[in-house]
């Protein structure tokens, strides 16, 4: 091999070998970038998504009777094919409906008293209003034992529901209806220290029994109002019960020269845009604060009302439920008061003796009242005692519930002593000198343009030393409260004490 040639071999071994080009570092990716931001979104959804499934499964253990109750729900069609719709009972043991089965298995749903408890039971037919709405779920539900239900299953028949014992009272309500009698308005009666209602009394009635045969004349007639439950879902002005309402205020601004107010009365008020006049034109001359809320003087209330401050009173509204949720079952109306959204001196004037745009239901007329008996504190009303199921074994019981404070004791007390006042020198002297001290306030409540034309108020309570009932009646277009309603409110309240007091003033426990 020649020299030229080994130089030339040497040459190529020296020569590196060409390879591909050369890779460029790694970078992170997409993926890698934004894996942080999908982990958490991940992780959000996850939790949200668990979070669903907690509440869905909250809401099925705890709200089982709502969606039972539910219209669109058809799982009542299917438990009303198994099981009939159980009783309801009075407090005192009295059927006040029941479903009755004839030999070919046809049901009808009965009410034994008829027109008596049409808005305080309802009805079961063309809806539900009521107990029977208020109970539903275990009217149509059954707890009967496993062997009741294999027997009836084999004997191909439906089970019992259970049934409803309610708070209701016969007697107060047969005494409550009877006494309203002809006139249309409302009648409620509540035990102070529980909140139960005792009777529910709605006037102009209907009887429950005919309720398929009559619906259709109802529903067609724009005018009717006898399915409406006043007690609840009447609204009206409350006159001079509102008094109650403006006395509060006006002893919260001035806790400790209430007492030393006077005033001249000639009969009316007037604030130069506007006048009020005392019922009947009456002039009471010389009044304090007592005696003005005895003899239910509208002048010097109008005068307290424009010297309130109009910021406080509105809290006070609120603190007494006005423009707020009532805490009751029944289907309601909420009351209406308002003190400062642009109000004239003269809306303000006539707000403070309970006429104006201010309404009120009864039932919450009575929630106040009761309120000041039970020394400030309000017990939420109720209707459902408890429910058995066929063997008399409690299925569920209802408990008093405390709603809270609407005002302190102190307060409460300075307005059951001028409520005391009331009875005895005042409006409510037809309450008075019985075996039985009573306190409360009367009302003429004005509702259209007609001076002499206005609604009867009575709210209050006995006896004074130990509130045991509250009773709150209006009856539509009668006139004085003193007149007319304090006569029913007297009635219902011999017919409770009657054979419980020994002595007078004193209550047997």
């Amino acid at each position: 091999m020649s020299e030229k040639q080994k130089n030339a071999r040497a040459g190529q071994a020296q020569t590196p070998k060409k390879t591909d080009k050369p890779k460029r570092p790694k970078t992170p990716g997409r993926y890698s970038a934004n894996r942080p931001q999908i982990i958490v979104t991940s992780c959000f959804f996850g939790l949200l998504f668990a979070g669903m499934i907690g509440y869905l499964a909250y809401f099925a253990a705890t709200s089982q009777e709502e969606m039972i109750n539910n219209s669109y729900n058809s799982r009542q069609e299917i438990l009303l094919s198994r099981n009939y719709r159980g009783t309801i009972y009075s407090g005192d043991g009295e059927i006040l409906a029941l479903t009755q089965v004839d030999q070919e298995q046809n049901e009808s749903r009965v009410y034994p008293y008829g027109k008596l408890f049409a808005h305080a039971v309802g009805y079961a037919t063309k809806g539900r209003t009521g107990v029977e709405s208020l109970a539903n779920y275990y009217l149509i539900n059954t707890n009967t034992s496993l062997a009741n239900k294999a027997a009836n299953d084999t004997a191909g028949v439906k089970n019992p529901g259970d049934n409803v014992y309610t708070t209701l009272d016969v007697n107060l309500q047969q005494v409550a209806d009877s006494q309203l009698n002809i006139y249309k308005g409302a009648v409620v009666v509540t035990e102070v220290s529980t909140g139960k209602i005792l009777a529910m009394v709605s006037h102009p009635n209907f009887d429950p029994n005919e309720i398929d045969q009559i619906w259709d004349s109802i529903v067609e007639n724009e005018d009717s109002s006898v399915l409406l439950n006043r007690v609840t879902q009447g609204q009206y002005p409350p006159g001079s019960t509102f008094k109650i309402v403006t006395a509060l205020e006006y002893i919260r601004e001035h806790p400790d020269s209430y007492s030393d107010y006077s005033y001249t009365c000639s009969g009316r008020f007037s604030t130069g845009t506007g006048e009020i006049n005392c019922y009947r034109g009456t002039v009471h001359g010389q009044v304090d604060f007592n005696s003005s809320f005895s003899k239910s003087c509208n002048s010097s209330f109008a005068n307290i009302g424009t010297g309130l401050d109009q910021a406080a009173f509105e809290k006070t509204l609120d603190e007494l439920l006005f423009n707020q949720a009532l805490p009751i079952d029944f289907p309601y109306s909420a009351s209406k008061a308002n003190v400062v959204d642009k109000v004239s001196v003269n809306e303000l004037m006539q707000t403070s003796i309970g006429q104006g745009k201010t309404q009120i239901s009864p039932i919450h007329l009575n929630m106040i009242t009761s309120a000041i008996a039970y020394g400030g504190v309000l017990m939420k009303p109720y209707v459902v005692d408890h429910v058995e199921n066929d063997a008399g074994r409690i299925v569920k019981a209802y408990r008093p519930e405390t709603y809270g404070s609407l005002m302190t004791r102190e307060e409460a007390d300075i307005l059951k002593d001028l409520m005391e006042n009331v009875v005895e020198e005042g409006t409510g002297r037809k309450l008075s000198g019985l075996s039985y001290t009573a306190a409360g306030k009367t009302g003429s409540a004005e509702y259209n343009d007609v001076k002499e034309d206005s609604h009867a108020w009575f709210t209050g309570f006995a006896p004074v030393e130990e509130p045991e009932i509250c009773v709150t009646v209006i009856v539509e277009g009668a006139g004085s409260g003193g007149d007319y309603a304090v006569p029913i409110a007297r009635r219902i309240f011999d017919a409770y004490f009657g054979d419980k007091v020994k002595t007078p003033g004193s209550a047997k426990k």
